[in-house]
């Protein structure tokens, strides 16, 4: 499975950005999908997750109320619509993907840079 994530950029404070991460080589429909990142001199830290059928979606809490995370299934994609971002929401955002029935994260895509200027 090989994700490939884009739509990073540079956006300013309080603006909005989505990124998307297209799936391929294996069946993106039984696959929960999920958004990390991470900011320089910082660990990795989970973004935001979508369960394969779209049904449940999990938030950090430093995220809830401005990102959303959605998917479609016919594209093999799965989106983060980030609004109202802040500079400390800068860093590198990558998808993951893992079978439904497994725990650990599987497959990772190659990041994408988002960076916000105050």
């Amino acid at each position: 499975v090989q994700l490939q994530a884009s739509g990073g950029g540079l956006v300013q404070a309080g603006g909005s950005l989505r990124v998307s991460c297209v799936a391929s080589g294996g069946t993106f429909s039984t696959y929960d999908m999920g958004w990390f990142r991470q900011a320089p001199g910082k660990e990795r830290e989970s973004v935001a997750d979508i369960s394969w059928g779209g049904g449940k979606a999990n938030y950090a809490e430093s995220v809830k109320g401005r990102f959303t995370i959605s998917r479609d299934n016919t594209k093999n994609t799965v989106y983060l619509q980030m609004n109202i971002l802040k500079p400390e929401d800068t860093a590198v955002y990558y998808c993951a993907g893992r079978e439904f029935y497994y725990n650990d994260w599987r497959y990772w895509g190659q990041g994408t840079l988002v960076t916000v200027s105050s």
